[in-house]
């Protein structure tokens, strides 16, 4: 008999500033859609931002992707990591310019925190290169009152953040 395993709605979010960034992207969500125990459910537009902290690098790509997962949001980031260093990712500054960046945005309605990863992502409400691309995958987002007390008019508004 097969066991049923719970499945949670989580949000991801990637970014690319390095060699082609909209390739990067597109490839990284194709990667996602691959992953055992995930199911890709939608993906936003790619949107063009400017570059946060280390301000001296190229404008990056970014874009959100819903996915349905059967695993917990440990083995989901670490399933990102895995991505990213299949794509060649080294860490070495923070802000810094990359191929990829994988981060788990949202799980379901969870709060979480563990050494490797925190939901929902700790800066997401302030940068509105991750909330453009999520509400227009989920604008009835916009109506919770925990994401309305999360984000300020300013962020959403943010003109540098265009779709490409």
């Amino acid at each position: 008999m097969k066991r049923n395993l719970s499945r949670e709605v989580a949000y991801v979010g990637l970014g690319s500033n390095l060699s082609n960034p909209k390739r990067n992207v597109n490839d990284a969500l194709a990667e996602i859609g691959q992953l055992r125990h995930v199911e890709l459910i939608a993906t936003s537009s790619l949107y063009r931002s400017e570059p946060v902290g280390v301000v001296d690098q190229p404008r990056f790509i970014n874009a959100v992707c819903k996915v349905l997962v059967s695993v917990g949001p440990d083995t989901l980031l670490h399933f990102l990591l895995d991505i990213e260093a299949k794509f060649g990712r080294i860490r070495t500054m923070q802000n810094g310019p990359r191929i990829i960046d994988l981060d788990v945005l949202l799980y379901g309605e969870l709060r979480y925190v563990s050494p490797n990863v925190s939901v929902p992502h700790p800066r997401m409400f302030s940068r509105a290169f991750v909330l453009k691309p999520l509400l227009e995958i989920e604008p009835d987002m916009r109506m919770s009152k925990n994401f309305i007390s999360m984000v300020s008019k300013e962020v959403l508004n943010d003109p540098s953040v265009t779709k490409v």
